[in-house]
């Protein structure tokens, strides 16, 4: 899944999942956190009063008096202080209070490794499984592995630029897909890295439920380019982040004269991600559609995360970005 490598840090890489690497967030590219350093120099005025002759008094030498330090009132920390990855946690706080564990994606049937799965995690209800894969629910693993093969001999080698740089982050892609920078449109930025962060979550719970192993797992000869994550296949959290940035940007784009175009064209920048993947050896088309499905289920939940009256944290992100493409 994703984060920067100036959307750097990547807790993501840790098992490359893509832009939960955003989280790491290091660089002034990515707008995330990381920022400035300054040289420490303690005779600074803001430190020692300066030389100087207070009226009716002697001379003050420099530096043997502490200046008074200007102090700035702040009622409370400014929302525009939050960098992105750390805004966005405040969102995964109010989404994980929504019933988003009622999501269950079934299991791809048809799959003969490994039984369907339709028993919840200990200590949450049982909820009826969703098909989640439509007309891909047939493939079996023999037939999948086999167009992965397929795939990476005549897709990879032109594919393989992509599936390097987006292993770890693709938020960028977004963003330079509208032709923005994340300094530029920080709001923007912002709802792309709650996207990611929500994305990460939700699926790594998933992979962790159904523990589907990696198609390079049961045929190692499709030797993928990129080091495999170190979690499960289904869903597909590539797929999941960004489908679920693809419609959260709809959110902030509507109304706007670019709608109609730019939801058309993240889209499908959404599903060439998740493809890559695939074209990778990472991932079976199955774990696409899962994530696919996870993104479009997740979305609803995300904008009724609200958990004190009035906005929840997604929605008020949401609304700056819209100001951005006024």
């Amino acid at each position: 899944m994703n984060m920067p490598a100036s959307f750097n840090g990547n807790n993501g890489n840790n098992g490359n999942n893509g832009n939960s690497g955003n989280a790491g967030g290091g660089g002034n590219a990515s707008g995330n956190s990381a920022g400035w350093f300054f040289p420490d120099r303690v005779a600074l005025p803001f430190i020692f009063a300066p030389a100087a002759t207070p009226p009716g008094g002697a001379v003050v030498p420099a530096g043997e008096t502490i200046g008074a330090l200007a102090v700035i009132a702040h009622s409370k920390f400014p929302d525009r202080n939050w960098s992105a990855e750390w805004y966005a946690w405040q969102c995964l706080a109010e989404f994980s209070a929504t019933s988003w564990r009622a999501m269950t994606p079934a299991w791809p049937p048809g799959i003969p490794q490994l039984p369907p799965v339709t028993a919840q995690p200990p200590a949450f209800p049982a909820v009826p499984p969703v098909d989640w894969l439509g007309s891909n629910s047939a493939l079996n693993v023999t037939e999948e592995i086999h167009d992965l093969v397929i795939a990476a001999e005549e897709e990879r080698a032109d594919a393989l630029g992509e599936i390097v740089s987006q292993s770890d982050e693709f938020i960028s892609y977004f963003l330079n897909s509208l032709s923005s920078r994340p300094g530029s449109y920080p709001n923007t930025n912002k709802v792309l890295t709650i996207a990611s962060l929500i994305g990460t979550f939700v699926a790594m719970y998933f992979k962790g439920h159904y523990a589907r192993p990696r198609p390079s797992h049961l045929c190692p000869a499709l030797m993928p380019p990129v080091q495999v994550p170190g979690h499960a296949s289904f869903p597909s959290g590539h797929a999941t982040q960004a489908h679920l940035m693809a419609l959260c940007m709809r959110d902030v784009l509507a109304g706007s004269q670019m709608y109609d175009t730019a939801a058309v064209v993240l889209w499908t920048l959404a599903n060439r991600i998740a493809r890559n993947r695939e074209i990778a050896g990472l991932h079976y088309k199955s774990d696409t559609d899962g994530g696919v499905a996870l993104a479009i289920s997740t979305l609803p939940l995300l904008q009724q995360s609200a958990i004190a009256p009035g906005a929840s944290k997604y929605q008020i992100a949401v609304d700056a970005a819209r100001e951005e493409w006024a």
